[in-house]
Formats: structure tokens, sequence, C-alpha cells
């Protein structure tokens, strides 16, 4: 087992199980429902730098979270290095405990941009930003990789050499390159090996969607901690499964669609609510009998209180049965 996160250690413990960003999913409600579930810290989806810097209502809206959340980075990406740094400057004013930049989203129109993971392919470029933003930030910087742009420029100890040097507090890495997208397996191998020989700590992320995988990449040194993403989804008690143990977990389904939606109508109005609710409602039932003719009805509903009843009366049905972990692809896509 690698040595903890010091940065974390000072301030929340030893913090090893992460909630991994993904956009259109890690809002403020989400993150608090996961951290409740025993997820260690939390980052938010992906936003605009440049949103946040001409002050976008909805960008804006989208950085804001709750104190029960900590620790809780938000996370960057853009292509302009005054524009990022002046972004960070507002995510530190509004009191994150760090701020994370996103060079891993592979999404074509973010790419496209010199956004995201178009920023694998210039190192140097990358130290100069990360250079300016440590320059400027008081709270920790961490930085959110994959292993390179393609198979043949799997650059990703360079670049964990150049956030060093800039004084990165750790480097997250998605074991894909960007041409695999979401397609293949995350490449663990390579990231111990880094993890090894890194003079930061790296946090592991990729087909982590289970308890014993979690704590296998743990136990055996392939890095400091890990994030979880799409396992969290499929089972939303993961992190309680990985602090407690399988048995341990309560699996009590009434109760997380409860809580999820009245977490929802306090954060959001209810029409955004409804469509967010949707969403989850669809991601939860994955794994679980007739969740295609669930998801189907889902979306023949009208409003907060008849999407409740629905699910409530579809995982009602399920009693404590956990969805079943096929090992199928799932909600390939949507963060880096």
């Amino acid at each position: 087992m690698l040595p903890p996160i010091q940065v974390f250690k000072e301030r929340f413990g030893d913090v090893r199980y992460i909630l991994a960003p993904m956009a259109g999913i890690t809002d403020t409600v989400f993150r608090l429902l996961m951290r409740r579930m025993g997820s260690q810290a939390v980052v938010s989806e992906l936003l605009s730098a440049e949103g946040l810097v001409r002050g976008g209502a909805r960008t804006r809206q989208m950085m804001q979270f709750d104190e029960r959340e900590r620790p809780v980075g938000i996370q960057i990406f853009g292509s302009h290095i005054g524009t990022m740094t002046e972004a960070a400057k507002i995510i530190q004013e509004e009191g994150a405990d760090f701020v994370d930049i996103n060079f891993g989203c592979p999404v074509k129109k973010v790419v496209c941009d010199g956004s995201g993971s178009a920023w694998l392919k210039e190192p140097e470029k990358m130290g100069e930003l990360l250079s300016n933003l440590k320059a400027n930030l008081r709270v920790p910087l961490t930085i959110k990789v994959r292993t390179g742009w393609d198979e043949q420029n799997r650059n990703v100890k360079e670049i964990v050499r150049v956030a060093a040097q800039c004084g990165v507090a750790w480097v997250a890495i998605h074991g894909r390159t960007r041409a695999q997208g979401y397609s293949g397996w995350a490449d663990w191998d390579l990231i111990r090996e880094v993890a090894q020989s890194s003079p930061i700590p790296i946090i592991g992320n990729g087909d982590i969607i289970t308890a014993e995988q979690a704590h296998a990449k743990i136990d055996g040194g392939f890095s400091h901690a890990v994030m979880i993403g799409r396992g969290a989804l499929k089972n939303p008690w993961i992190f309680q499964e990985i602090l407690e143990s399988p048995s341990a977990a309560s699996g009590d389904l009434i109760g997380l669609i409860h809580e999820h939606f009245d977490l929802a109508i306090e954060k959001k109005d209810r029409d955004r609510a409804f469509l967010s609710l949707k969403k989850f409602m669809g991601w939860y039932a994955a794994g679980y009998p007739y969740s295609s003719t669930f998801r189907g009805s889902i979306f023949q509903t009208h409003d907060v209180d008849e999407l409740r009843k629905l699910a409530l009366d579809f995982f009602g049905k399920q009693g404590f049965q956990k969805p079943i972990n096929d090992g199928q692809p799932f909600l390939m896509g949507g963060h880096g």
C-alpha cells in the first residue's frame, strides 16, 4: 500500500476513495448523496472556465456546493491560460477545497477547442498553465489526465513529471488514452508503474465497479487512492461496501430514492429536479429485472411526484436485491 495523500490527511484524514467527476452527473445533489454513502472526497462535473469568467448564470450555479460535501474540488476545462487562471481564482474565492483541471475529457467538441485531453499533446504548454495557476492559488491544485493521446503517445510519465515540477498536489489518471475513449479496459499496470515512481500522489481511475476491485488497487499499491465513477451509479452503496464490507451495506433502495428526490427538490427548481431525477432513476435501475420497461415508463411521467411514485413502486419490488454485476459496458462516456 502506498502512503496516504498528505494534503488530504492534514485536514480530512486518510482519503483513499473518491467520487470521480462526471459531466452531467456529479452535481451537488449526487455529490452530497455519495458523501453520505461513504465517498471520502468529491469532485464537481467539469465546468467551462470561460463560462465562469464571463459570469454565465448556469456555470456559476453549477459551481455551487454544500458544506456537507467537503472535501470538495471544482473541476474546470479550457484552452486559454489567462482564462483558466481567472476561473481558478473564482473557484478559490468560492471556498472550494481544491481546484482540479481537466486534461482528460476525450469528447470531440471539447478537444477541438484545445481543451480536455488536447493538452496531453503539449506538455510544455501544460507546464506553463500549471505554473501560472500555482502562482495564483492558495488551495491545492490537482489535475485529471489520461495515459496519453493514443497508443503511440502514452506520455503520462512525462505529464506527471511536469505536474510535480509545477507543484501540483496529485494527479488522477484515467487508464485509457484519448483515442480509446471508453473502449477496452483501463491500463492499471501502467498506473501502478507511474505511481510507484511518482514524487507526488497518483489517483487511479477506470473500471472499478466493486468494493473488491477498489481494495485490490489500494492494497496492491496500484495508486495512492482511487476514483470511482460509473461504479457509483450502478451501485450507489459501493463506498459503504468499500469502507465497511459488502454485508454491512444496507442496500436500502427506498431510503436512497427518497433521499435523492428530497435533495434534488431542495437544491433545484422542480423542473430541473424532474429532468435530473429521470436520468438517475434510469441509471439506478441498470441490472435489475424489467429495468428496460421501467426506463420506458420514466419518460411517460409528467412531474416529480408522478416520477417518485413510479420509482418507489419499481424499486420497492426489488426488496434488498442488489443490481446484477454482469460486466457489461455501462454509461460509456461523459467524463475524463
